[in-house]
């Protein structure tokens, strides 16, 4: 299948000839005819398997019609969590309808608001916006969502995990009823699927499996710490290391990062934090100075694993184990860009067991442990697999040796296998499956 079989209005189909896309992903052969057809869409799908196109495309083929409503509100709009992702969507936009008189804008926290309000004065095609600050605007009574043709929520299990569930039903009731919601989440738990339930009507399943084998130019190994103490030297270890020549440092939380990135400045390198918490100014003044090399380490929250496009990262390392094994492939998938090889370091305690165990079962593969000398952890990590079979731990450097009581979480034993996501609730319409190419189109 190729572009051409969409149908598209001449100057989009121009626009993509020019990007030099000729066949389409998976999401974007299923749900692009989909959502052409008018229908509500219900797709799982990850970030980079091109589904920034699936519904920009579609969008923009809707703007190629005049519309009957007379205001100046948006007809489209896109909400998506971070300011990062809406920069993406808000550039191909631009990009896909570059030969069209399309009148776009983005609304997030962190920036001015006179701008802003100046965007929402006049006749506008296209908002991207993150829900708190179009919440805000909305309460306001400065933006009218009530021409609003087609709804798209991006990332929509993440904008859940962020606390937007309240902010997302509120933006959704202002608008109209009769509109096209096209929902994309790269997992679908009960909370997703509880939101899809209320704001969809009758949509078109699309289920992309994701892809379990990370990039093979991207060398993975982990470092078992036995505790906060012991990680931070293995982290002064490893970044003193002249072979790190640019890393990103991923910690868990935004007070973490903050005071990470202290210590590290304080013992002389050159490093800055990046978290939900910065202003967009400074987070842009941070990714750029990063891109010039003035920043070597960057210390940062899961803000910067999605969307975030810096070259030259050498390292990626785990200072914290991310709690969704997609994020662990977002984390590291910042190294090894355009073809080049990157090394992935993470850390893990055995208080973060059931975190690796649950990394290792979505790659499809354990990560080779490693030790520097001097910095050896007192207790080995005890997997799920050695507890089970009562054989110890399976590394083979502890083979024979009997292996250390498991962390108790509550007075419990560890729960490394317990199930977190519930079951989702069905939704109407087929449900497709297909497997990401190797090279998409976001």
């Amino acid at each position: 299948m190729t572009f051409a079989k969409f149908d598209l209005a001449s100057k989009i189909s121009q626009a993509i000839t020019e990007c030099g896309y000729e066949t389409p992903t998976p999401i974007q052969s299923q749900a692009i005819p989909m959502a052409l057809s008018g229908r509500d869409i219900l797709a799982s799908a990850q970030t980079g398997t091109g589904k920034t196109a699936a519904f920009v495309l579609p969008a923009l083929q809707l703007l190629t019609n005049r519309s009957t409503l007379r205001g100046i509100g948006p007809r489209i709009l896109i909400l998506t969590p971070t300011r990062e992702l809406a920069k993406q969507i808000t550039d191909a936009v631009r990009i896909y309808g570059r030969h069209m008189h399309v009148k776009s804008g983005v609304i997030l926290g962190g920036m001015p608001y006179r701008e802003q309000l100046r965007l929402l004065s006049t006749p506008v095609d296209i908002i991207v916006a993150t829900p708190g600050r179009l919440i805000d605007h909305l309460e306001r009574g400065k933006i009218n969502l009530s021409r609003v043709e087609i709804l798209v929520l991006d990332e929509a299990d993440r904008m859940l995990d962020m606390g937007f569930s309240e902010d997302v039903d509120k933006i959704a009731a202002a608008c109209p009823t009769e509109r096209q919601t096209l929902m994309f989440s790269a997992t679908m738990d009960r909370e997703t699927s509880r939101l899809a339930a209320r704001l969809l009507n009758n949509p078109e399943r699309i289920e992309i499996a994701p892809e379990k084998m990370t990039a093979d130019h991207i060398e993975q190994r982990l470092h078992v710490a036995d505790d906060l103490s012991h990680k931070h030297k293995l982290l002064r270890h490893l970044i003193d290391n002249q072979d790190v020549r640019k890393a990103i440092i991923f910690s868990a939380t935004k007070r973490d990062t903050d005071s990470l990135a202290v210590d590290l400045r304080a013992e002389g390198h050159s490093v800055a934090a990046l978290h939900g918490d910065m202003t967009q100014g400074a987070r842009n003044k941070t990714i750029e100075a990063m891109r010039r090399g003035k920043i070597r380490l960057l210390v940062a929250t899961d803000v910067a694993a999605r969307g975030l496009d810096v070259s030259g990262i050498s390292h990626v390392i785990n200072f914290d184990l991310p709690k969704a094994a997609e994020d662990y492939v977002h984390r590291i998938g910042r190294t090894g860009r355009a073809g080049a090889s990157g090394i992935a370091i993470s850390f893990a305690s055995n208080k973060e067991l059931s975190y690796l165990e649950r990394i290792e079962r979505y790659i499809g593969k354990s990560l080779p442990e490693e030790q520097i000398p001097g910095l050896e952890p007192m207790r080995p990590m005890q997997r799920l697999s050695a507890r089970k079979s009562g054989s110890g731990n399976t590394n083979s450097r502890y083979a024979g040796k009997r292996p250390s009581a498991a962390p108790a979480r509550n007075g419990k034993p560890g729960a490394a296998g317990k199930k977190t996501w519930g079951k989702p609730r069905k939704a109407s319409g087929p449900v497709v499956v297909y497997r990401p190419a190797a090279s998409d189109m976001n």
